[in-house]
């Protein structure tokens, strides 16, 4: 029996780029050759500073880019591409096959209807379910993610639910598809520490009863931590690094992602480090290594080529070319 991750990938995004127009530059990159990939049953964490590229790397999955945006590379799930598929198919893909859950559930959920007829339409549209039969899977769903007396709780509103309620009816929603991939867009940013972590112990739990992929889209490494099985760090549009958590928490090897983790509140005080600057502008992304103007180690050559992301070790990826952090010299690494 194969684990988590193991064996072909559910999704598997290669040479990803994603154009965006900009009104003085023309066409520019949000996203610059991505490359990664989601097990089956495996959580896969997706971490950066906004405007590092992840949600639009989510967005494209899903084919919600927006107006004008302009996409190469592939994405396949299952072995289909995503990017290849007429605008009719790819929405039968969301919702029953990839579904996502935002950062806000207050824009996730329409405040107009129901939590059942929320629920409901997504068994309806795409699994032809009848009404009762769909009323009794929706209840079963709201029991699975720990909403009490959910049989209630169908006829309310979204405004009646607490901020981690709501997001707990969000995350069902998205399950109504029986999706085999969720995407979670910084599910936990709007909550309080101890509703997060009922969040981020609810995925979990789903994943491994279900057997669901899942990818975690955060600015906060700490939040990875206790969930994902993997990691990707992502910078200006540019995947800089790449490696279980284990090994990306304990011994990050780029200098982005050792700022990202320096940045943490250090044993639950408010001493933290941040890093010096701020992510460049889409369209203002500077030559050579783009993390170079904020980099304590950069070297002449950081400022002229673009890094390319090299094996540092089995399933270890690195984008710098000084790695200040090696624990041997790099070429004896490679």
């Amino acid at each position: 029996m194969t684990g988590p991750g193991e064996g072909t990938p559910l999704l598997e995004i290669s040479g990803l780029r994603v154009e965006l127009p900009h009104r003085s530059a023309g066409m520019v990159p949000a996203v610059d050759g991505v490359d990664l990939h989601v097990g089956r049953g495996e959580v896969l964490g997706v971490a950066g500073e906004s405007g590092s590229g992840k949600t639009m790397t989510a967005l494209a999955t899903l084919g919600l880019l927006p107006h004008g945006a302009r996409t190469s590379g592939s994405i396949r799930l299952a072995g289909r591409d995503l990017l290849g598929l007429p605008a009719r198919q790819l929405r039968d893909v969301r919702g029953k096959e990839v579904a996502m859950v935002a950062q806000d559930p207050r824009t996730a959920l329409h405040p107009m209807l129901t939590v059942e007829r929320q629920l409901t339409e997504h068994l309806r549209h795409h699994h032809g379910v009848g009404r009762r039969a769909a009323r009794a899977e929706a209840e079963e769903l709201l029991d699975q993610v720990r909403i009490p007396d959910p049989g209630k709780a169908l006829a309310r509103y979204p405004h009646e639910f607490s901020g981690g309620m709501r997001q707990r009816i969000a995350i069902a929603s998205a399950l109504a598809g029986r999706p085999e991939l969720l995407i979670a867009d910084e599910p936990t940013t709007a909550l309080d520490v101890t509703v997060q972590a009922g969040i981020l112990r609810l995925l979990d739990r789903l994943r491994r009863e279900r057997g669901l992929a899942v990818l975690i889209i955060t600015h906060d490494l700490g939040v990875l931590s206790s969930l994902a099985d993997r990691l990707v760090v992502m910078y200006a549009g540019r995947v800089v690094e790449t490696g279980t958590t284990a090994e990306v928490l304990t011994a990050a090897r780029h200098p982005y992602t050792r700022g990202l983790l320096d940045a943490l509140p250090e044993g639950g005080t408010a001493t933290m480090r941040p890093i010096p600057g701020s992510p460049p502008a889409l369209g203002a992304v500077p030559a050579g290594c783009p993390f170079h103007p904020r980099c304590a180690h950069a070297r002449e050559s950081c400022r002229q080529q673009v890094p390319p992301l090299l094996e540092i070790g089995p399933a270890r990826e690195s984008a710098c070319p000084v790695d200040p952090y090696a624990p041997v010299p790099l070429q004896e690494v490679r």
